[in-house]
């Protein structure tokens, strides 16, 4: 079985002998932040845009980072080369540090830094082709979602929903209004306009808001942001999904209830194509 490279706290090492203090402010209050970049044909996509939003996650928590960002290239670089296969997900995961148990912050700790990579296998023929099926939930997380925290229970909880009812993500409504999916953006396409939430602290603000905003524009399709209330979702062409691992899906169902006919839908298809090339660029 192979056991990967990863990095934690300066050291390189087999994945099966890395090791954190159970005092690691992470793992008693999840007071971290993480970030993942997929990595095709051994080239890390959008890595700048991925960092940024990595250091203003940490600057947000104010968890003082650690390496520049060309450091964290290089320990990256050394994490991923030695994985073999070519299309990767990398994860990094930065921590407040070890301190005693203490809600505020403690005094001179050293933030826990971790790095790992897995294969990675992008969405199949048959996501692509047929779509897939979400359900809805309410947003119950909390206030700060713009932060990639890896206090992801919420998080959890919605996927768990959507694995129960046999859905592949849960669609989120905070007061009546889209949020996002448990782990993607969500968008919607009317009248030939592709819609998605704004921009605020209720969202995390996806890498792919940035490309999917670059696909419209080079696919000459219309992209607005707005505040999309639950009937404008269930009324909608189409429905799309976007974060690093699912690229982008069609949404050919919500509640049992049939978008589009049941079927991906054809700005859906020019996207796709759009993104499946920008991966190759």
């Amino acid at each position: 079985m192979h056991d990967p490279l990863v990095y934690l706290n300066g050291e390189f090492t087999p994945l099966s002998e890395a090791k954190v203090p159970v005092l690691d402010r992470g793992f008693i209050f999840g007071d971290g932040v993480y970030e993942v970049i997929p990595i095709y044909g051994g080239k890390m996509f959008r890595a700048k845009q991925h960092m940024a939003r990595l250091f203003r996650s940490l600057a947000a928590i104010g968890i003082p980072n650690p390496y520049s960002e060309d450091e964290w290239m290089a320990l990256i670089g050394k994490v991923t080369d030695a994985c073999p296969d070519d299309t990767q997900l990398v994860y990094m995961q930065v921590t407040r540090g070890v301190a005693k148990r203490a809600h505020a912050f403690p005094a001179e700790v050293k933030p826990t830094v971790f790095i790992m990579t897995n294969p990675y296998t992008p969405p199949d023929a048959e996501a692509v082709n047929n779509g897939v099926r979400c359900v809805t939930t309410e947003d119950l997380r909390w206030m700060r979602c713009d932060i990639k925290s890896v206090s992801l229970l919420g998080n959890v909880l919605a996927a768990q929903h959507a694995a129960e009812n046999g859905a592949l993500e849960a669609i989120q409504f905070r007061e009546g209004f889209l949020s996002e999916g448990a782990s993607s953006n969500v968008w919607i396409v009317r009248d030939g306009t592709v819609y998605g939430p704004p921009k605020d602290n209720r969202v995390l603000e996806g890498i792919r808001y940035g490309l999917l905003q670059e696909l419209c524009a080079a696919c000459r399709i219309p992209f607005a942001l707005k505040a999309i209330a639950r009937d404008e979702v269930f009324a909608a062409d189409e429905v799309l999904l976007t974060s690093a691992g699912r690229e982008v899906l069609a949404v050919v169902s919500i509640d049992g209830l049939p978008v589009n006919g049941g079927k991906p839908g054809p700005l859906f298809g020019k996207l796709y194509a759009a993104y499946q090339d920008a991966k190759r660029a």
